[in-house]
C-alpha cells in the first residue's frame, strides 16, 4: 500500500448534527492525509433514506470549513471519483451485488420482515438469539434452497427481497488493524448481514466497500464502533477480489462520558451543561443543541482539544497550530482506549487560544457586546480593560460579567462584602479618601495610589481594609483587576461620584 498515493474519507451519514467524535474521525483523517501529502474526500452516505435529515449534509460542511478541515473532493469540490453522495450512485450498486452471487459469495433472501420477527419472538422465548446465518439459513425463505427458475420466477412476480451475504462457515478471519494489531474473528459468530435492500439502495456495508474501491481509498480510518464490521468488509474485499488493493484500517476510540462510563452522547451535555456538537443545531420539529462555535469556542481552540482526545505528541506540549498537527500527526500514537472527554479542559484550551490573540483584536470581539447593550467606548480605553481582565475569562463573553464596573456605576452593593468590610470606622476614613482622590492633580493609576497610600500611611490605618472597601464603592463588589487601574479608567470625577454614592447609599 505504501507506494500508493494516500486517499482517506470521512463518510457521514445525514441524520443529524455532527457529533464531535464524528468531527474528530473527519480531523484525524485530515491531518494523516495532509501529513503523506494525500487527498481527504468528503463522501456522504445517504442510502438509508428513511434516516435521511434535512439540513444534516450542509451542517457537516459548515463544521467542516469552521474547523478549518478542507475538503479535497467532495460534493462542492467535485473530483474525478464522484459523484460523492450515494443515493447519486445508486445505479453502481446492483451490479456489484449481482457479481457476489454470482459468484456465490451472496443470495436471494425473500423471508418477510413479520416471519423474521416472529423468529427473534420464538427466539426470545427461548432464552435465545435469532441469528441468520450458517446455522440457520437453509431452513429460510432464501434462493440457498431454491431452483434458479424458482428464484427467478419470485422476482418476477415482484416479491420483495434482500441480498444477504453468504458467511463462510467456521473460518477464522485475521486481519490488522493499524491501532489495535492483529484481530482474529471466526465466521460462525457472525451473521449474513443484507449487503442489497427491497428499495433498491444498498446497505451501508456493500456501498461503502465499492465506493472505497473505485474512488481508490488507501486507508479506513473511522470509529470503534465499526471494529464489529471488519470481518465481513475484508471478507467483501475477498469476495470481490480485490484484497491486493484493499485499503488498511484504524479504528478510533471512543469519546467517553467526562465519568469515564459510556459513549459521550447529547444527554451528557445537557445535563453538564457542555455542547456535544461543533455548531448550533436546529430541527425541522424544533429541538435544538448548542455548539461550540455559538458558546463561544474559537474554532483552533476546538480543534486542539480533539486532537489530543485519542492521540498525544509523545511531549508535554499541549498547544498546537492546524500545520503542527499535521507534522507530528501519527495513527502509531492514537491509543486503543476510549478517551474520556473533560468539559473544564475545554474551556481551558479556550483561554489558552484566547490569550494569545492581542488585545485589540480581543476588543474587537468585545464591541458587538458593547454595542446591544448600547455603550460606546473609546477603542484605546476598551482595548486597556481588555488587557486588565481577559486572564480571569475563558470567553469573550465572560468578558462583560468581568468588566461591566468599567462602564456603569454599581446599582447595588455585595451584601456579604457590605457585611464584611463595611464597618466600625471605614466609612469616615473612606470619606476622608474621597477628599484625596478628589485633589490628586495630573489623575493616573500611580498618582492616585501614591496619595491614597500615603494618606493610609500617615493616619496609622490598616492598607487591606480601606482597599478592600474603597473596592466595594468603586465596583459594588469584592472583584476586578488592580483597583487603581480601575480608577483611572473610569476617571477622578466618576470615583468620586461613586464613593459618595455608596457613602449615602451604606449609611
Amino acid at each position: 500500500m505504501n507506494d500508493k498515493r494516500v486517499r482517506v474519507r470521512f463518510a457521514p451519514s445525514p441524520t443529524g448534527p455532527l457529533h464531535m467524535g464524528g468531527v474528530r474521525t473527519a480531523l484525524f483523517n485530515f491531518l494523516f492525509a495532509k501529513k503523506q501529502g494525500g487527498d481527504f474526500l468528503l463522501r456522504i452516505e445517504d442510502t438509508d433514506q428513511t434516516r435521511f435529515v434535512p439540513g444534516a449534509e450542509e451542517y457537516i460542511m459548515e463544521s467542516l470549513d469552521w474547523c478549518g478541515i478542507k475538503v479535497d473532493e467532495g460534493i462542492r469540490e467535485g473530483g474525478k471519483y464522484g459523484p460523492y453522495r450515494q443515493s447519486e450512485r445508486r445505479e453502481i450498486y446492483k451490479k456489484y451485488a449481482d457479481e457476489l452471487i454470482a459468484s456465490g459469495n451472496a443470495y436471494y433472501a425473500f423471508d418477510t420482515p413479520e416471519a423474521l420477527d416472529e423468529l427473534r419472538k420464538k427466539a426470545e422465548e427461548n432464552k435465545e438469539t435469532f441469528t441468520y446465518n450458517a446455522a440457520t439459513r437453509n431452513g429460510l425463505d432464501n434462493s440457498l434452497r431454491m431452483t434458479q427458475a424458482e428464484v427467478e420466477q419470485k422476482i418476477a412476480s415482484g416479491n420483495n427481497y434482500v441480498i444477504r451475504f453468504k458467511m463462510p462457515v467456521n473460518y477464522e478471519v485475521v486481519m490488522t488493524d493499524i491501532i489495535r494489531g492483529e484481530v482474529r474473528v471466526n465466521t460462525d459468530t457472525l451473521d449474513d448481514k443484507v449487503l442489497f435492500k427491497s428499495d433498491g439502495l444498498p446497505t451501508y456495508h456493500l456501498a461503502n466497500i465499492v465506493d472505497d474501491h473505485l474512488m481508490k481509498i488507501s486507508h479506513v480510518i473511522r470509529g470503534e464502533e465499526w471494529l464489529p464490521s471488519l470481518p465481513l468488509h475484508v471478507l467483501l474485499y475477498r469476495a470481490f477480489g480485490w484484497e491486493d488493493t484493499m485499503p488498511e484500517f484504524a479504528h478510533l476510540p471512543l469519546l467517553l462520558k467526562p465519568t469515564g462510563n459510556g459513549k459521550l452522547s447529547k444527554r451528557d451535555g445537557d445535563k453538564m451543561g457542555f455542547p456535544v456538537f461543533p455548531l448550533f443545531w436546529k430541527s425541522a420539529e424544533g429541538e435544538t443543541a448548542s455548539g461550540y462555535r455559538e458558546e463561544g469556542y474559537f474554532a483552533n481552540a476546538f480543534v486542539n482539544l480533539l486532537a489530543l482526545l485519542g492521540w498525544n505528541p509523545g511531549t508535554e506540549q499541549e498547544i498546537f497550530t492546524l500545520d503542527e498537527l499535521i507534522t507530528l500527526f501519527s495513527l502509531e500514537r492514537v491509543t486503543k482506549s476510549g478517551s474520556k472527554f473533560d468539559p473544564k479542559k475545554a474551556e481551558w484550551f479556550n483561554h489558552q487560544y484566547m490569550m494569545l490573540k492581542s488585545d485589540a483584536e480581543l476588543a474587537t470581539l468585545f464591541q458587538p457586546v458593547l454595542n446591544e447593550k448600547g455603550i460606546e467606548v473609546d477603542s484605546a480605553k476598551l482595548i486597556r480593560i481588555v488587557a486588565l481582565i481577559k486572564e480571569r475569562a475563558n470567553f469573550v463573553k465572560d468578558f462583560w460579567d468581568q468588566s461591566f464596573f468599567f462602564f456603569q456605576a454599581p446599582v447595588s452593593y455585595d451584601e456579604q462584602v457590605v457585611k464584611k468590610r463595611w464597618k466600625n470606622e471605614v466609612p469616615s476614613q473612606i470619606a476622608s479618601i474621597k477628599d484625596v482622590i478628589a485633589n490628586v492633580s495630573d489623575f493616573s493609576a500611580a498618582r492616585a495610589k501614591a496619595a491614597v497610600s500615603a494618606h493610609i500611611e500617615e493616619n496609622g490605618w490598616a492598607f487591606g481594609a480601606i482597599m478592600n472597601a474603597l473596592r466595594l464603592c468603586v465596583v459594588g463588589a469584592g472583584m476586578g483587576p488592580d483597583l487603581f487601574e480601575i480608577i483611572e479608567l473610569i476617571g477622578q470625577q466618576e470615583t468620586v461620584l461613586r464613593i459618595e454614592k455608596a457613602l449615602a447609599v451604606l449609611k
